[in-house]
């Protein structure tokens, strides 16, 4: 096995976390030096997402599922997983906890043909990490250790990296050293074997003050801090101690945005449409912008703009562009439709997503092709860093007038996910949130069933299209390629690029 990491920072954390936890075994009348070192714990959940962002890959690109079982629980609407019946023990002298968890999570795809069962699931305070057992292709490796953890004193909320291993095992490369979901562990059953009422630990696991031996110099302090003479060292005093506040500098809650990048995959079935059987075409990114393997999602860089956490709002414009070319006939296109300058804005969890829209030649800005709703109405900076996944995207009237018909709008496009960075020095995860993960299997060898069902797709709504739509969209662009030349299938695809006539919003002037 690898050899696990280890923090001294999260040690000195652990001290404060387990003074508090182990204060009430510590209180037994009578116990014995061996005993106190290692106290008995039990009754503890733990709840960690792994990822947001390959939550959202697997229930979409992947066309996968999460199966928790064994007790373990998943979190409506795709979130987190809760492990239970937490079980291990306290080290009073080196102030440290362990703890083991029931329930299995089995994480399988039959499109990309991959499944992976995690069970087992272990926190261990003083290596600072969680491990789980991990089973693929019938065999089962132990005490993976799938993600180091920032330890604080209660235990809620605590930052993780994700580690090579883990990498491994959820099959991105990008995910090494990436941020994790947030891990919280909490105690929600009482121990078993409990003094009276006046020394129980409360809920957050911190004693009261009349917790713990007779002996003042020894007893914890009510704030669940060891004093100096409690402490190994002697340098663990209360004003001293680590708190989830002084763990890193807060960054300020508004000012300009100094790069970033946005994950967009614009919609599944179009990418497929176009490098299908049906269109025969390509896809292209330049100015930055790049696409995840297997006709994936796209990722656009370089973001500025501004952000006020305390509003909960930000305006990010990123640069790259990505075009669509499909139906060609002797070096023409009949579509070739180009999308530069994306543009998110966001205000209390709801927002757009506007581009300049390019259609065979003709350019019209700031079109909003997307209405966005993220999943919360706040913005939460970590070191410098704004992350926002799974932004629910909707087309607009606008953005089916820019594909002509080919979508309604309402129609569900592809994920949005964006981080932006605060300072010069912050770090941005490389996957940009969640959108160019998520995409490098988005189609995975659905090319020909993609086009084909874009066929059939437009069977029902080209002549809807065509009054006043492909022939109009035509006459706009100057287009002298004839639409009865093309066939359904093509006359839909140069409605898809050709008609860019449509209603406008500009794009707030924020940044």
């Amino acid at each position: 096995m690898p050899v696990r990491r280890r923090r001294s920072t999260a040690l000195a954390a652990a001290v404060a976390t387990a003074a508090a936890l182990g204060a009430t075994a510590l209180a037994t009348a009578g116990a014995t030096t061996a005993s106190a070192a290692e106290v008995p714990l039990s009754g503890y959940e733990l709840t960690w997402g792994i990822k947001q962002s390959y939550r959202t890959y697997v229930a979409t690109y992947a066309q996968g599922s999460f199966t928790p079982s064994a007790g373990a629980t998943q979190a409506a609407g795709n979130g987190a997983f809760t492990f239970v019946d937490g079980a291990g023990s306290y080290d009073s002298t080196g102030h440290t906890l362990a703890l083991a968890f029931k329930g299995g999570l089995k994480i399988e795809s039959k499109a990309h043909g991959f499944e992976i069962a995690l069970s087992d699931i272990k926190f261990d305070s003083k290596d600072a990490e969680i491990t789980a057992d991990v089973t693929r292709n019938g065999t089962t490796t132990d005490d993976v250790p799938l993600a180091t953890v920032t330890v604080t004193r209660d235990m809620k909320e605590m930052a993780t990296t994700l580690t090579e291993e883990a990498a491994d095992v959820f099959g991105s490369a990008s995910y090494a050293n990436a941020a994790g979901d947030p891990l919280t562990v909490v105690q929600t059953t009482p121990p078993t074997s409990e003094p009276p009422a006046s020394g129980s630990p409360s809920p957050t696991g911190e004693p009261s003050p009349s917790t713990g031996p007779s002996d003042p110099e020894t007893s914890p302090s009510p704030t669940g801090s060891p004093s100096a003479s409690a402490s190994p060292t002697g340098s663990a005093a209360p004003s001293t101690g680590p708190s989830p506040s002084a763990s890193a500098t807060e960054p300020a809650t508004k000012g300009d945005i100094v790069d970033g990048r946005l994950g967009w995959g614009v919609k599944e079935s179009f990418r497929s449409y176009v490098v299908g059987t049906v269109a025969h075409g390509k896809i292209s990114a330049s100015g930055g912008a790049t696409q995840a393997t297997g006709n994936g999602a796209f990722t656009f860089v370089k973001a500025t703009g501004t952000y006020d956490t305390d509003a909960g709002s930000l305006s990010a414009a990123f640069e790259g562009a990505v075009n669509f070319k499909g139906h060609e006939t002797n070096g023409t296109y009949a579509l070739d439709l180009t999308l530069s300058d994306l543009h998110v804005s966001l205000d209390g969890g709801a927002g757009e997503l506007t581009a300049d829209v390019t259609s065979l030649g003709k350019k019209t800005e700031d079109v909003v092709l997307a209405d966005l709703k993220a999943p919360s109405a706040g913005l939460t900076a970590e070191g410098d860093v704004i992350t926002v996944d799974d932004v629910t995207a909707t087309l607009t009237e606008a953005g089916a007038g820019a594909f002509s018909g080919y979508y309604q709008a309402g129609a569900v496009l592809d994920p949005v996910a964006l981080s932006v960075a605060l300072s010069d020095d912050a770090d941005l995860p490389e996957d940009g949130g969640s959108g160019s993960t998520g995409g490098s299997g988005s189609t995975g060898g659905t090319g020909t069933t993609g086009g084909t069902g874009g066929t059939g797709s437009v069977s029902g709504g080209v002549t809807g299209s065509t009054t006043g739509g492909i022939t109009g969209g035509l006459a706009a662009t100057g287009s002298d390629v004839p639409v009865a030349a093309l066939g359904t299938a093509a006359a839909v695809a140069v409605a898809a690029g050709a008609g860019v006539v449509v209603a406008m919003r500009r794009r707030r002037t924020a940044q």
